[in-house]
């Protein structure tokens, strides 16, 4: 599905059902596009799931990468996360 205004925004969009563990979510990619007041073209694709809206565009800024020690701190976390505790009530 897209559209176009006479403004020049166009946007389009697909999307469907996906099952994400138990549950069923719709997963959607798409585009848009628009020129900003300064008369810069802006042009964004995305895909949005499970793990949230993730957009990308030449205009849009790159996190830094995440520090070595961070990285093996993280990737340590997921190995040895607790198990679940029990909750009495």
């Amino acid at each position: 599905m897209g559209y176009e205004t006479e403004n020049g925004i166009a946007a389009q969009e697909q999307g469907r059902p996906r099952q994400v563990g138990p549950e069923l979510a719709v997963v959607a990619q798409g585009a848009f596009s628009y020129t900003a007041p300064d008369g810069t073209p802006i042009q964004v694709t995305y895909i949005a799931d499970e793990n949230g809206f993730q957009p990308q565009g030449a205009h849009l800024p790159i996190p830094p990468p995440i520090p070595e020690a961070i990285q093996k701190s993280l990737e340590f976390n997921a190995r040895n996360q607790a198990p679940p505790q029990r909750q009495f009530f």
